[in-house]
C-alpha cells in the first residue's frame, strides 16, 4: 500500500477550533489514538465552509468522516456552521460532534435542535480528554456505519 493509499484509508477528522492550545491538545490525543486519524484544522466558519465545499485554498480537501466543532468561533457561532451543514443535502450526512468548553444547557439544546450528532464538554485533564476522544472515535469508527 502506498503512503497515499494509507492516508486515504485513515479516517479524516476536521476540527473547527480557533484556540491553538485546544488544537494542540486534540492533535496530541489523536496521535496517541489507535485510529491514527488524519487531523485537519480550520479556525473559523468561513474556512470550514471552504474546506467542506473544496473551495480555495482547500480545493483538494478530503471529505471528513467526522467534524469536531467548537461553538465559540471568531467570525460566527459554531451553531451557524452546524445549521449550514445540516441544511445542505451533501454535508448533512457528515457527523458533527460539538467539542466545547461550554456546559451551558442552552448551548446543548441549541446544538441538538440543529441536529448535532453529539455534544461533548471538554474534560479538564489531558488523560480525561484523551479517554473521551478514544471512546468517541471507537463509537464513530467502529460501532456505527457511516455513509461512504
Amino acid at each position: 500500500m502506498s503512503p497515499t493509499d494509507a492516508t486515504a484509508a485513515r479516517p479524516h477528522i476536521l476540527q473547527v477550533e480557533d484556540n491553538p492550545s485546544d488544537v494542540e491538545l486534540t492533535r496530541e490525543a489523536l496521535e496517541q489514538s489507535k485510529w491514527d486519524p488524519v487531523h485537519h484544522v480550520v479556525q473559523d466558519v468561513a474556512e470550514a465552509l471552504a474546506f467542506l465545499n473544496k473551495q480555495d485554498p482547500h480545493g483538494e480537501a478530503p471529505r471528513p468522516n467526522l467534524v469536531l466543532l467548537d461553538l465559540g468561533l471568531p467570525d460566527s457561532s459554531g451553531h451557524e456552521l452546524l445549521k449550514v451543514m445540516k441544511d445542505d443535502d451533501d454535508l448533512r450526512t457528515i457527523p458533527v460532534v460539538i467539542l466545547t468548553a461550554s456546559a451551558n444547557p442552552d448551548d446543548v439544546k441549541g446544538a441538538y435542535s440543529l441536529h448535532a450528532n453529539a455534544f461533548l464538554t471538554k474534560p479538564m485533564s489531558f488523560e480525561e480528554f484523551q479517554r473521551t476522544l478514544e471512546i468517541m472515535l471507537d463509537y464513530w469508527f467502529d460501532m456505527v456505519t457511516l455513509p461512504g
